[in-house]
């Protein structure tokens, strides 16, 4: 039996940036270790999963490491796959059904919006060695259901961060996201980068899902509902926000660059 799987860039209009995702469509459920045997070897931030159901698909996604409850860039790069293969029409919501409950896409022209949860951090005291291993003075740190948030006072600081991963994975969380208003040279409201080395992915290039908690921050010391971000990794991308309630409307774009067979006997289900 054969698999397509299809590698799409999610956060940009260009290849060979954003955040690249790997997208397989699978025709039942499979045994999650096969799912991250797959995720090991495509060896990218994360490897979505889809199975289709009756009122839409469940998504599950993987790091080369682990299974991870929430991802933003995978989740667009699985919408971006079923409108492009025809899976599903123009005009239709693209529905998943996850392990953080039903998100959903849709198409605005070039655009993907998403429908995430949002996530708010609360004040919250620094784990041990985490700024030491960031090399950086904090204006404000608080945890999300997810992750450590940690501002600075400059953009220049986050861009110029080169922390000690090694420390930075002994950090009880799935990550820890480092943030500072736009330096006021770009149209971006603020940016930020994401590192998660003890869930298998060093410095994600771009992550949908920490903005479920940068979206509230940064609304609320704005006072804005509306943001657009730029994620200042290597890779970089750029990402459009509104706060509706309790939900973070993620916006992005997605370009397909590769399409391969995986070729399997057994997807151990």
């Amino acid at each position: 039996m054969s698999l397509c799987i299809t590698q799409v860039d999610a956060f940009t209009n260009r290849p060979f940036a954003g955040n690249p995702a790997a997208v397989c469509i699978l025709p039942e459920p499979a045994d999650p270790k096969w799912m991250l045997n797959v995720a090991r070897e495509m060896n990218l931030a994360e490897t979505a999963f889809l199975v289709p159901q009756r009122d839409g698909y469940d998504l599950r996604w993987f790091t080369p490491s682990v299974e991870v409850d929430l991802c933003g860039h995978a989740t667009l790069a699985s919408a971006h796959v079923l409108w492009e293969d025809g899976r599903l029409k123009s005009n239709e919501q693209a529905r998943f059904h996850t392990k953080s409950g039903l998100l959903t896409a849709d198409r605005r022209e070039s655009w993907i919006e998403l429908d995430f949860p949002a996530t708010p951090a609360a004040a919250a005291p620094p784990p041990s060695g985490l700024l030491d291993a960031l090399g950086a003075q904090p204006t404000f740190v608080g945890r999300s259901k997810f992750d450590y948030l940690i501002e600075v006072e400059h953009e220049d600081t986050v861009r110029g961060l080169t922390p000690d991963l090694t420390a930075v994975s002994r950090v009880e969380a799935r990550g820890v996201i480092v943030t500072s208003r736009s330096n006021g040279k770009t149209d971006y409201d603020f940016v930020s980068r994401f590192f998660a080395p003890q869930s298998g992915v060093p410095e994600d290039p771009v992550t949908g899902s920490a903005h479920c908690a940068l979206a509230p921050y940064w609304s609320a010391k704005l006072g804005k509902k509306e943001l657009t971000a730029y994620q200042a990794s290597p890779r970089g991308g750029e990402l459009r926000l509104r706060l509706v309630g309790d939900r973070v409307k993620i916006g992005g774009q997605a370009v397909t660059v590769l399409r391969g067979e995986l070729t399997t006997d057994n997807m151990g289900a």
